[in-house]
């Protein structure tokens, strides 16, 4: 039994040390950059939790973010602070091994923190199917759900839930399941907004370079993250009450 319990183990190591060697997830000078404070906005890396707190305005709305599979959160600086810099705290996950389906529930450790905040979860890729599965079993603890590039499955069907969604996607995306975006779009509310936006790929919906079996995309990561930030606002902007 133990010998069968190591072989499981070092599998398991194998393969998840051979897909970060797969994926490409180092963030890029742009995405290091924007992870710098500024006089707008405080970031600051603390309790597993990426924090971008928007300075001298008030808070409008609290974002929690789950990185995409083996993604380092920084990579998602770019477009975290551009919601900040319009007025929305955004805490992006630390998750374990970098893989949400490791870290599920952890939007419950700032939401249970800061009971004074009002929240909307998403993610890219495998982070927002995770965001899904979490607002699923805590939907009374949210007010919405943005998808980037990413889906629920049945086990985070949020069909019946009260609060709207947004499922932004790009049309260059070599790496998302098409079909099985299509299909899964049963289990997003009925109020869901869908925004594609024309060029990008799946990458650049992070800043970590080219990603494996991804298209190249005809805009820059520059672009597809103002396009991003752009449609995050104007869905948070109903969300917000």
């Amino acid at each position: 039994m133990k010998k069968t319990l190591w072989i499981v183990l070092a599998v398991l190591i194998l393969l998840i040390g051979g897909s970060y060697l797969y994926f490409n997830t180092s963030p890029s000078s742009f995405a290091e950059e924007a992870g710098n404070s500024t006089k707008k906005v405080d970031v600051v890396d603390d309790s597993g939790f990426l924090m971008f707190t928007p300075l001298n305005q008030e808070v409008k709305e609290s974002v929690i973010f789950y990185p995409g599979a083996f993604i380092d959160p920084l990579s998602y600086a770019p477009v975290v602070k551009g919601l900040a810099n319009a007025g929305y705290k955004v805490y992006i996950a630390d998750m374990p091994l970098n893989l949400a389906v490791f870290g599920q529930n952890k939007a419950a450790d700032i939401i249970n923190t800061h009971k004074e905040e009002h929240f909307v979860i998403g993610g890219h890729s495998l982070g927002g199917a995770m965001a899904a599965r979490f607002a699923h079993d805590n939907m009374g603890d949210l007010d919405g759900i943005f998808f980037l590039a990413s889906y629920a499955d049945e086990k985070g069907t949020l069909a019946k839930a009260p609060f709207s969604a947004l499922s932004i996607t790009a049309t260059k995306d070599g790496v998302l399941n098409w079909d099985t975006y299509e299909k899964n779009k049963k289990y997003l509310p009925e109020n869901t907004t869908f925004v594609s936006i024309e060029g990008g790929n799946h990458a650049q919906f992070g800043a970590y370079g080219k990603q494996n079996g991804d298209n190249d995309a005809t805009i820059s990561v520059t672009e597809q993250t103002n396009q991003t930030v752009t449609a995050l606002k104007t869905w948070l902007a109903l969300v917000v009450k």
